[in-house]
């Protein structure tokens, strides 16, 4: 079996989305408007890490990776301090099903979706035709894990994974997915410089992580290179379906369905799903573990399958999700962002996703009239204001 591409995801209880700086994502960074990387992202001095990639360089010799690639590979690269900060200081938390869709199936991601489904279309009818996999659902994958190839991470590649292999939390991970990232250097799918990705590694429009780029990533194209980083999609597109249906994905049989639709009924279960307590049921069906090994989460398949459904024409999740633990609903939480925003006190957004930016705002807001800054939304508070 191999090893599952989220095998070192970043710890944010299946929150695989590039674009969720508002809503307080920990496993990514705002870019500078130059679109430069933030100081800690850039090499830094650091003998510990100089004597490791020594080490390092014989072992990788060992494994077959050649002195060109090795100097070519390591030449500008260097320790980042930043990726040992963000792998450290991930913060663990579940996200409700409701809070997850708002950000994975916002409307902003399906227009965005319907859009580039439109410009991409002959390629992605194509990809379908070889691997079965439907256009939509590929198109689904790119959204969560690139808004559409509009962040794809450009940290460097092999200055990322040595790091975290230096480090040594997961050295050994992300020793290997160093090793990897030099061979595709040495295969010459991409050139030193184009080799970047997150923080953490991951890369391209569907961000691979270079173990599972190795195995799936295919050259579509046919121009010899498997090429996930250019703003050409088509490679990357193509190896996601290829790594879905060499997961298991069956043509013609849809992820699952909300309950109570004509679609819930369209083949056997394998599972009803209720990930918040009086919330939307889903059936799923086989192709559920399909997008499972992709991300094991129940709430990223489910929200890569109803954001394919959006893009394909669907409509939103029927069933209500109800009030949180706060007694509010998804519209009282919108609005007390909205609120809060008018006067002075920037959500920096407003899709009823409470999470760091709204709790600080909510705190200053708080403490401005006096009241106990506890971060924490209420009726009382969206009353008060």
């Amino acid at each position: 079996m191999s090893i599952s591409r989220r095998k070192f995801t970043i710890g944010l209880a299946a929150l695989s989305l590039a674009a969720c700086e508002r809503s307080g994502n920990a496993a990514s960074f705002v870019p500078r408007s130059d679109g430069a990387l933030p100081d800690d992202l850039m090499p830094q001095a650091n003998a510990g890490y100089d004597a490791w990639v020594a080490g390092f360089k014989l072992r990788a010799a060992g494994q077959g990776i050649s002195p060109a690639t090795l100097r070519s590979g390591f030449s500008g690269a260097g320790y980042l301090p930043g990726v040992v900060r963000r792998d450290r200081n991930q913060t663990e938390f579940s996200r409700s099903l409701e809070d997850y869709l708002a950000i994975a199936a916002s409307e902003e991601r399906v227009t965005k979706g319907r859009a580039a489904f439109a410009r991409h279309r002959n390629v992605l009818q194509q990809i379908e035709a070889r691997y079965g996999v439907p256009a939509e659902v590929v198109t689904a994958v790119w959204g969560l894990e690139s808004f559409y190839g509009e962040r794809r991470g450009n940290v460097p590649v092999v200055s990322a994974t040595s790091t975290l292999a230096y480090d040594g939390r997961r050295g050994a991970f992300f020793e290997k997915q160093l090793i990897a990232a030099l061979k595709i250097l040495e295969r010459g799918d991409v050139g030193a410089r184009g080799l970047t990705g997150s923080w953490a590694g991951a890369m391209g429009h569907t961000q691979f992580i270079p173990t599972s780029y190795q195995a799936f990533a295919v050259d579509f194209n046919g121009d010899g290179r498997r090429d996930i980083w250019s703003d050409d999609p088509t490679d990357s597109l193509a190896s996601t379906a290829a790594y879905l249906a060499k997961s298991g994905w069956k043509s013609g049989e849809k992820w699952g369905a909300e309950m109570g639709t004509a679609a819930a009924g369209s083949a056997t279960p394998v599972s009803i799903l209720q990930p918040d307590a009086g919330g939307p049921r889903f059936a799923v069906f086989r192709n559920f573990r399909a997008i499972k090994r992709y991300n094991n989460s129940d709430n990223y398949a489910i929200g890569v399958g109803h954001l394919s459904d959006r893009i394909a024409g669907g409509g939103p999740i029927i069933a209500s999700f109800g009030p949180d633990k706060y007694g509010m609903t998804i519209d009282d939480r919108k609005a007390l962002q909205t609120k809060l925003t008018a006067r002075g006190f920037d959500t920096d957004g407003t899709d009823g996703v409470i999470g760091p930016n709204s709790r600080k705002a909510i705190a200053a807001y708080q403490q401005s009239v006096g009241l106990p800054a506890t971060g924490d939304p209420s009726l009382d508070l969206l009353n008060r204001l």
